[in-house]
């Protein structure tokens, strides 16, 4: 069963609680995990070594956004950590992305894959527009910030799987769509706006989905994570 696509959200508070999880996964079965801000802050990098050492690949999930400058030396130093993806806010301007890219390409120009942050999945079009005062529509929001990643040199950007159709027509089918806000159809959306499920979100053109709850708080964690992988390989 090919697993590369489908990333856990591994959303825990301590390292032991998410240690205690993937404890779940034995043999072979190494999952494509994600360590977002909650662990991260935590538990800190050596949790990133600990999951790395134990043979998942790993997706670094801190967002960052800032003045190009801080984001070039924080990737600079989030480079040095053996992670095989990580994003930043793609609000933070072109030339903030660009920095990004220079600080994270190591000496012999190797780098994890870098991706770009559209709009949250929690957030609507009213919010959009009420909040943030951005007037033009979500999906034209989207394609404008996928656009600018790609001119920076990015390698894909987060969007939900909504939006994942129109980022690959705006930008080609090599530049990757990570998409959150993937639900099992019979399952609870929680706090998400714009959401799918694992099939749909394939049919629409994601190359990647990051599934949460519906596998980490589900009665057989491993058995939900099978259940997706087969619903999005559409096996």
């Amino acid at each position: 069963m090919k697993t590369k696509d489908v990333i856990i959200a591994c959303d825990f508070g301590s390292a032991e609680e998410c240690l205690k999880f993937l404890d779940k996964f034995e043999g072979a079965e190494r999952p494509f995990v994600k360590i977002g801000m909650e662990l991260f802050y935590a538990a800190g990098p050596e949790i990133v070594k600990e999951i790395k050492r134990r043979g998942h690949p790993i997706f670094l999930d801190l967002k960052c956004h800032d003045i190009p400058n801080t984001v070039k030396k924080t990737m600079s130093v989030l480079s040095r950590l053996d992670v095989d993806m990580c994003n930043l806010h793609a609000a933070g301007t072109i030339e903030m992305m660009t920095a990004a890219v220079e600080g994270l390409t190591r000496p012999d120009g190797t780098r994890p894959l870098l991706i770009a942050v559209t709009q949250l999945t929690s957030t609507s079009e009213e919010r959009m527009r009420e909040q943030l005062l951005i007037d033009a529509p979500i999906g034209e929001v989207v394609i404008k910030y996928a656009m600018n990643a790609e001119k920076a040199g990015l390698d894909g950007v987060v969007c939900s799987p909504l939006e994942a159709g129109i980022v690959k027509r705006a930008c080609g089918d090599k530049f990757l769509t990570i998409t959150p806000g993937v639900r099992f159809a019979d399952g609870e959306v929680g706090d998400q706006v714009r959401v799918t499920t694992p099939a749909k979100a394939r049919s629409l053109g994601s190359d990647y989905i990051v599934v949460g709850r519906p596998i980490t708080a589900a009665d057989d964690p491993v058995a939900a994570y099978r259940r997706c992988v087969a619903e999005f390989l559409g096996e």
